[in-house]
């Protein structure tokens, strides 16, 4: 799909996992005051509890993808991760679901703040979900693949060969490269990576 082609300037932030997109993110939102939407944030909302999402969830995988939170019963998004990651036509099936609902809160959201020169749209699956259409510029966080699984390792406290499963699931950063305008390299500390963001202000 075509680029957004209007005034409003839409900058997607995207990447593999543990790139550092998130980070990029908060640094626009922090320092720059600017607009943030975020995909992982509309996901985790539409597998709140009592959504159609959640409902479908659990009638796929019963009640041992539930777990209890202050008298709730919520998503446990870690074993669902794990099924997902493991299973392709599983994550098939999840994206088929949550997708829609995810571009359908960028739509309503961007449309409410229609007004604002620059929003930041963070999608980490911005290639994969057909989603460039949305933003008038892409840019992706990327990093070594050591990096990124020294980063997973150390955040989600798990196995290297997970750690490799969850990167191999998504696109290669060098497929996403093509395909993005600006690439920011994230190999090194935070300050490093927040002055790479701000040279593309």
């Amino acid at each position: 799909m075509q680029k957004w082609k209007v005034s409003q300037r839409r900058i997607g932030i995207t990447g593999s996992i543990a790139s550092g997109k998130t980070s990029a993110g908060r640094y626009l939102e922090e320092k720059k005051n600017l607009i943030i939407l975020d995909a992982d944030l509309f996901s985790r909302q539409a597998l709140a509890p009592g959504t159609i999402s959640t409902k479908a969830v659990v009638k796929r995988y019963g009640s041992i993808i539930l777990e209890k939170k202050s008298n709730l019963e919520i998503i446990n998004r870690k074993k669902l991760g794990e099924i997902i990651f493991q299973n392709k036509q599983e994550k098939i099936w999840l994206e088929s679901i949550l997708h829609p609902i995810v571009e359908q809160r960028f739509n309503s959201e961007l449309d409410k703040n229609k007004f604002s020169p620059t929003i930041v749209l963070i999608i980490p699956l911005l290639f994969e979900a057909n989603l460039s259409y949305l933003c008038s510029e892409i840019w992706l966080v990327s990093c070594s693949k050591e990096k990124q699984i020294d980063r997973i390792i150390n955040r989600d406290k798990v196995t290297r060969e997970i750690a490799e499963q969850r990167i191999s699931a998504q696109w290669s950063l060098e497929i996403k490269e093509k395909l993005s305008d600006k690439v920011i390299l994230n190999n090194g500390s935070l300050s490093q990576l927040y002055k790479n963001v701000e040279s593309l202000i």
